[in-house]
Formats: structure tokens, sequence, C-alpha cells
């Protein structure tokens, strides 16, 4: 007799086999066991149709979660910015004392002032955004995409790369389709879809004194095209040592922001064919999404699985059959390591597709997403003195994980090839967010003055304690976490692009 205590009993089974088999065998054991579910009379039997139901659900909402990583990643930030925040296209926090690890984002920058706002072009109509000179920021799709800019010679880009050249100017944020009037006087960003995100950045000189560089950004406005008179002025809340969670969303909630996105999107938030898998796991335009609990649960593991598989592809160093190392003798990697100032973003196009071939590197995508946001020719500029090189180290020099119970050395050899800073800062392994190692910052870097060996080179010492007399060029790690670092190079100069100078790998100290 078929009844729902077979089937629990059929699952458990499968499920007891996992735990008393070894890892590679357990696996084995699991899809031998969805392989060999028994058909009656050449049909599924119907404990047999319920279990591979459940299979099938699971994992096109895991591979549903990890080709929407870049959504999910966008509505991290969203949702939990405005969660604390507040909402709408005049509320644009600001990090006004710099952003440190009480603020849960991938990979932030500690030595920048931030601000992150989030538009809808859908619910307000073309957006006007007022910059002033000097800012730096970048204008992204829902997709994290640079926005394209009229003319055709810019994407996204805000400041001294973008279209203003760094004297600033009035932008104007068009939703997709947009057929109205275009006045004169703007430079003009049509938008893919419209959900926009609004990351602006701004440098300071000397870490004691922030004020001029949160100034500047709060003259930033934002307003309707048509309506500046009745705008809402402008908010700048301080975020600085708020705990706020804007990381991506790595539970079965992920796809309830899905469903509130495709709602307020157009056809043209993915192709037909993406669009249909989301469908075939209840998330479709005009259609209620009300998963019973037992579809809820399966959707929060399939979330919870997903995040953990883009967290193994996201700490690879060869992704899609690609070497991410920037030196062959270096375990330094980016993921646009073989970019050239012809092919910024070494064989993908901004929209992480393969210029050769014209298909999309998925896991590329996903190892990006994961631990990173945001992207645009400006940060991948490989002319001297603009953009920035960012180069990740998630293993020691013997390619052993970096544990925070263990003492290295970085040495960073003289002359670093940095006209506007550089810096070195550590994240948790666990989430890419700031590590929390109780010190103010997880970062150090030139504006910190550290000391130089004799030399001109620098040593950079992490771990647990400090080496005595090298407090001013330790960061502290936390013995239990694994971390990673990143070390940033803001402005570089010609030996950093053509690779002649080159960092020391992070060496394990006795």
């Amino acid at each position: 007799m078929n009844t729902p205590r077979m089937h629990l009993l059929l699952v458990s089974a499968v499920a007891a086999a996992f735990i008393h088999a070894g890892p590679a065998l357990a696996q084995a054991t699991r899809f031998e066991a969805l392989s060999s579910l028994p058909f009656a009379e050449n049909r599924p039997t119907e404990e047999t149709a319920r279990t591979l139901r459940d299979e099938l659900l699971f994992q096109r909402a895991t591979q549903a979660y990890l080709w929407a990583l870049p959504l999910i990643n966008t509505l991290g930030m969203k949702v939990g910015s405005e969660k604390v925040f507040g909402a709408g296209y005049d509320v644009l926090p600001v990090w006004k004392q710099r952003l440190d690890a009480k603020t849960l984002i991938t990979t932030p920058n500690s030595d920048v002032i931030y601000a992150m706002g989030y538009v809808d072009l859908g619910k307000d109509g073309p957006l006007v955004f007022e910059a002033p000179p000097n800012l730096q920021g970048i204008l992204l799709d829902a997709w994290q995409r640079p926005i394209p800019v009229d003319g055709g010679r810019f994407f996204g880009d805000v400041g001294l790369p973008g279209p203003d050249a760094g004297k600033g100017g009035n932008f104007l944020l068009l939703p997709p389709g947009y057929e109205g009037p275009v006045p004169d006087g703007f430079f003009v960003y049509r938008s893919p879809t419209n959900n926009v995100f609004v990351f602006l950045r701004a440098f300071y000189q000397d870490p004691k004194n922030l004020t001029p560089a949160v100034a500047l950004i709060e003259q930033s406005k934002i307003y309707p095209l048509n309506g500046r008179q009745n705008a809402r002025p402008m908010q700048f809340p301080d975020a600085s040592g708020v705990p706020v969670n804007m990381l991506p969303i790595s539970d079965g909630t992920a796809f309830d922001e899905l469903k509130k996105l495709v709602e307020s999107e157009s056809a043209g938030l993915a192709d037909s064919d993406s669009l249909g898998m989301l469908a075939s796991i209840g998330i479709a335009k005009g259609r209620p999404f009300e998963p019973d609990a037992k579809t809820r649960a399966i959707l929060d593991h399939a979330a919870r699985t997903a995040f953990k598989m883009s967290r193994v592809i996201g700490f690879e160093d060869v992704v899609a059959g690609r070497s991410l190392r920037i030196y062959p003798d270096r375990r330094w990697i980016n993921p646009m390591a073989d970019a050239t100032p012809e092919n910024l973003g070494g064989p993908f196009d901004l929209g992480w597709r393969r210029v050769a071939g014209g298909y999309l590197d998925l896991d590329a995508r996903i190892w990006f997403f994961t631990n990173y946001y945001s992207v645009s020719p400006g940060m991948l500029s490989q002319s001297p003195g603009r953009g920035a090189k960012y180069m990740i180290a998630f293993v020691d020099s013997s390619g052993a994980n970096l544990s925070g119970g263990s003492s290295y050395r970085l040495r960073l050899p003289r002359d670093i090839p940095a006209a506007n800073f550089w810096s070195v800062t550590l994240y948790e392994a666990e989430n890419g967010s700031g590590l929390a190692n109780g010190q103010p910052f997880p970062s150090l870097g030139s504006r910190d003055t550290p000391a130089q060996n004799a030399d001109g080179s620098t040593d950079l010492f992490l771990g647990p304690t400090s080496p005595a007399g090298k407090e001013g060029n330790w960061l502290a790690t936390v013995p239990g976490k694994g971390y990673f670092a990143v070390l940033r190079l803001y402005g570089p100069t010609e030996a950093a692009i053509t690779k002649s100078w080159k960092p020391g790998d992070i060496e394990k100290m006795p």
C-alpha cells in the first residue's frame, strides 16, 4: 500500500545510508538511491513520484538561486539597508566614520567613505542624480551591471572615469523601454531594470579628518525628473557603527525577495528560459507565491545549500578552466587577471558573458557575487593613475588556507605602485564581510603610515598577537576563524599594470 508513512520510511532509509557511509560513498549512495527508485508496471510508484517531485523542486530552486546570485546580492544589500535606514530615492546612508565590521556586507573597503542607495524607476519614473565634482560612483542595474550611457563610450561610472570627467553634473536615469522626451543637459543612463543600485565613494586624505569626504557625498541629490519642486529632501543617515546585515540572503526568504523583484520589473529582467526556471518553482509575475509548509522547507534547504555551493566556487583559483593567478609564481588572484587596456574585463563583457562564444560564464559570475559586488570600467581601468588594482589571497605561500590562529608576514616591496593609496583588508571566510578582529577596522594601509624596512619594503604582520614592537604594522586575526585578504592599489601606476612590481605571498611564521 502506498502511504505517506512508506514515503517517510524510504526517505529515512536513504538518509541513514548517508550517515553511516563515508563522504564519497554517501554521495554515491544518494545518487544511487535516486536513480534506483522503484517503478511499477513501467510507471513511478506513488513514493517514487513524491520523492522525485521533491528532489526536482530542490534541484531547480538550488540552480535558480545560483543563477540569480547577483540579484540576491543586490537584494541582500537593499533589504538589509532599508530595514534599518528606510527606503526611497531620498534615502542615502553614508558611512561617515568609515565602514567597520559591524556592517555585514561582502568585501567592503574601510579606507574610503561609502554611500549606497536603492531606487525604483518603475515606481518613481525617471530620476535625476545630481553629482558634485570629484565624487566617484557607479550606477548599476539590479544585476549589478554598469548602466550604459547614451553615446556608447561609458558604462555606469560617475566621476573621473565617467562622462563628467570628474566635474560633476546631472545624470538622468531612465527606466526600461522609456520613449518619452529627454531634456538637454543630462548624462543619460538607460537602465535595463527598474531597480537601480547607486554606489558612491569619496576619498579622504587624513583618516583623522573625514569631514570633507562626507560633506562631498552629502552634496548629492536624487529626485524625479518632473518633480524637483515637490521632491522629498535628501536624508543621509550615518551608517557607521550600526549593526546591519547586507549580505546575500542565504535562506529561503531569498525566493520571497526574488518574487517581489519580479513583480516590480518588466519581462526584460531576464530571458524567457530563465524566467521559466523561476516560474517552475512558483515565482512568476502576476501569480501568487504562497508555498505550503513542505514546499517552503524544501526552498529553504535549497537556498542554504546553494549559498554553500557558491562559497565552494568562491574560494577556487581555477574557475571554468581559467586560472585566476595574477602572477605565475604568486598565490594572489583576481577574476580579471588577464585584463588588458583593450579588454578591461579580460575574457568577459560587463555582464560576465564570454566575449568569445557569447555565453554566460555562470561559475565566474557566482565566484564574484558570493564575495564581492559592483564592477565598472572605471574600477577595472588599465590606465596608470586611474581605477584600482585588486589582489586577493585565500592561502599562504604553501597553499594552506589562512587561519586565524596562525601568524603570518606579508612583505610588500619598496615603491608600492599606488598613486592614491594602498591598503590590505581582512575578510571573514564565512561570508566575505570585514573580519571582526577587535581593531577599529580590519585594514591597514599607506595612510596608517606603517614602518618601512631599511630597503624601503614594508612588512605587515597578520596573527592573533603582534610581534614585539610591530603593533603599527599588525592586523589582528581571531583563532578559530578563517579569513582571506585583499590588497588594494588605488590609482595603480605603471609598475602595477605591467606587473613588474609584485607583492610577496603571505608567509606563515614559525
